[in-house]
């Protein structure tokens, strides 16, 4: 199984182009199907960082938007977050991708980024705000291993 792994930092020229670390290229080579594009870029939901996401991963995520009414309201709020900001993202033959500049207002990318490996998927940030969320992200799971649920921010200052 092909998954994108480990911590890596490249610096982000001024035109807006990155370098994806030779590991996640190789992953994404591995993932790849023809006519498709390496890898699709949209804002996290959840934090200020991207998401990058091989084609077919992509295409899992929006397969539960094909059960709900497609005159719906709620299918259109939901094609509207997953499609409006996503773009389909090709590397040069240096491996550099172009990040739209939404995009990078959206993470706060300015000279250099950090990738971070999430299995399926690999994300892009600010270096400070990759390590506070490594961080983070190490506590809640030691809670969440250790038998107990993951407090809230609030909670865990109490």
């Amino acid at each position: 199984m092909s998954v994108f792994l480990g911590t890596h930092q490249n610096r982000l020229d001024a035109k807006g182009r990155v370098s994806i670390p030779s590991a996640f290229r190789t992953t994404l080579r591995t993932l790849a199907r023809a006519g498709e594009p390496l890898v699709i870029m949209r804002p996290s939901h959840l934090h200020p960082c991207l998401e990058a996401w091989p084609s077919a991963a992509f295409s899992a995520l929006a397969r539960p938007l094909d059960e709900v009414d497609i005159f719906s309201e709620d299918h259109d709020d939901l094609a509207t977050a997953l499609y409006a900001d996503a773009y389909p993202i090709d590397a040069d033959k240096e491996g550099r991708i172009l990040l739209p500049e939404t995009l990078r207002a959206h993470a706060g990318l300015t000279e250099h980024v950090t990738f971070m490996g999430l299995g399926r998927i690999f994300q892009v940030w600010d270096p400070d705000a990759a390590t506070r969320r490594r961080e983070e992200a190490r506590q809640r799971a030691r809670r969440l291993t250790s038998g107990k649920t993951a407090a809230s921010p609030a909670e865990g200052s109490a």
